[in-house]
């Protein structure tokens, strides 16, 4: 009998809950969601959404497990290589799993099921899709009853997508701090009167707004008021409508010529890149996290050597260009992510516990560190030994680019203080890493006086 390791994050459906063993992971099913996941397989919606690409698939266990409750079956979902959260994604990942969502309700809703929550955070991206990952979010459809997720939809897709349009891109991080999505009237007050002219907008938000303040100060009567099965298509179908037709507008033209309108000569660049790939011949990871990506310029070294990797950036309109063209180039290996390296993703929730730091989720076989060292040790007066002590938590290897105080990039970042930062030395950096990883390897890249360093973690 297999003793069971419950994983925090789940500890609130009492359908069930998910739980690790041996670095695999398992979805206990209770007995109290029995007809509902009967329904779900038998009625052939399982086959049909694991069929689009739409729910993972699982599979049934008979390994014996020590299960607590009332437990009904075991299934092994089909892994999920990293998990990310929503106020990590870009304004298209987030439109993209909010159709999907829909997408998912609507199918149900032929088989005679529904969604029972449209949280964010059932969805995943595998491949470079979103996917649906929460098989005990089904339920038998009865009609005239209201989609029970309504609400959730509007604050964990809509509001932030709105918000995003309208006002910032940034703003997305709201989702770090209201996990159960934004509130409606906390995107009403934030939003301008402009975005009340669009009708969907007007009525999922501003409308929806007040009346959840109108109705949270009165009893409760004669319950939700009733739709019938047309209606709820419709309601669907605008929410649809409404997400497809937001769109926002990236700096493409800042971004897209990054490269070569950055310091590099064209040699300079070739070569780095020529570097950066005998690295990753030589290391030959599994996993990539690209700290600092821009819009995966070096991620796409990695993702067209077959290796997972995370493209971390923290500007939103870097990782909305990377996000397109993983699309366009069908680049499944590539996850850009938003992320700002000197504030990372706690744990988060309930015992912060519920969401996973970032640390949580690695480490990686191999972290990219390409132009960053001079944003954090002088941009953000991080020390060295502190940079490559976090380093060495999230990483096993290292590719990280030293630029020196004489380089222009170094020069604008000084341009407007005081030059605090005598320790800022080739020598100072060399030996501040070395206490965490191994320098196997530096070469300085043509036409510059940047290094590139690869290392290893020390023990390895």
């Amino acid at each position: 009998m297999t003793v069971i390791n419950n994983i925090p994050g789940s500890f609130r459906d009492p359908s069930g809950f998910l739980f690790l063993h041996q670095g695999r992971h398992f979805r206990q099913i209770n007995s109290s969601y029995k007809e509902n996941f009967d329904r779900l397989i038998e009625s052939g919606l399982y086959n049909r959404l694991v069929q689009r690409s739409l729910l993972i698939s699982h599979r049934e266990v008979t390994e014996k497990f020590e299960q607590t409750g009332d437990g009904y079956k075991i299934i092994e979902p089909q892994p999920v290589p990293f998990i990310s959260y929503p106020f990590e994604w870009c304004f298209s990942q987030l439109k993209n799993a909010a159709i999907m969502t829909l997408e998912v309700q609507k199918i149900a809703l032929e088989f005679g099921m529904s969604l029972k929550d449209a949280s964010a955070y059932n969805i995943q991206f595998l491949g470079g899709k979103p996917i649906f990952i929460d098989t005990l979010s089904f339920e038998t459809y009865r009609e005239g009853t209201p989609w029970i997720g309504y609400r959730q939809f509007c604050q964990h897709f809509l509001a932030p997508l709105a918000l995003m349009v309208y006002r910032d891109a940034r703003l997305n991080q709201l989702l770090r701090i209201f996990l159960d999505g934004i509130p409606l009237d906390l995107t009403r007050g934030l939003l301008p009167a402009r975005a009340s002219f669009k009708w969907t907008l007007l009525t999922h938000i501003f409308l929806h707004s007040m009346s959840q303040k109108y109705f949270s100060k009165r009893p409760i009567t004669g319950g939700h008021r009733k739709i019938n099965y047309r209606e709820f298509q419709g309601l669907l179908s605008s929410l649809d409508s409404a997400v497809r037709h937001l769109k926002w507008q990236t700096r493409e033209k800042e971004w897209s010529n990054y490269y070569q309108q950055s310091d590099y000569s064209s040699e300079s660049l070739a070569h780095k890149t020529q570097l950066v790939g005998e690295f990753l011949d030589q290391i030959k990871p599994e996993t990539v996290w690209d700290l600092g990506a821009n819009t995966g310029v070096f991620s796409r070294l990695a993702g067209q050597r077959g290796i997972r990797t995370i493209a971390f950036d923290l500007d939103p309109a870097c990782v909305e260009l990377n996000y397109l063209q993983t699309i366009k180039h069908k680049e499944a290996n590539i996850l850009p992510l938003v992320l700002d390296l000197t504030n990372p993703t706690p744990g988060l929730g309930w015992a912060h516990e519920e969401r996973m730091s970032l640390a949580e989720r690695g480490p990686a076989d191999l972290l990219l560190a390409l132009a960053v060292i001079h944003h954090l040790a002088i941009g953000n007066n991080l020390p060295f030994e502190k940079i490559a002590s976090f380093l060495n938590k999230v990483g096993d290897s290292l590719i990280i680019e030293y630029v020196p105080k004489t380089d222009p990039q170094v020069q604008r970042l000084l341009a407007t203080r005081e030059d605090i930062f005598p320790d800022y030395t080739q020598i100072f950096f060399e030996g501040q890493f070395r206490q965490f990883f191994a320098i196997e390897k530096k070469i300085t890249i043509k036409k510059t006086e940047r290094v590139l360093y690869l290392m290893r973690k020390v023990g390895r």
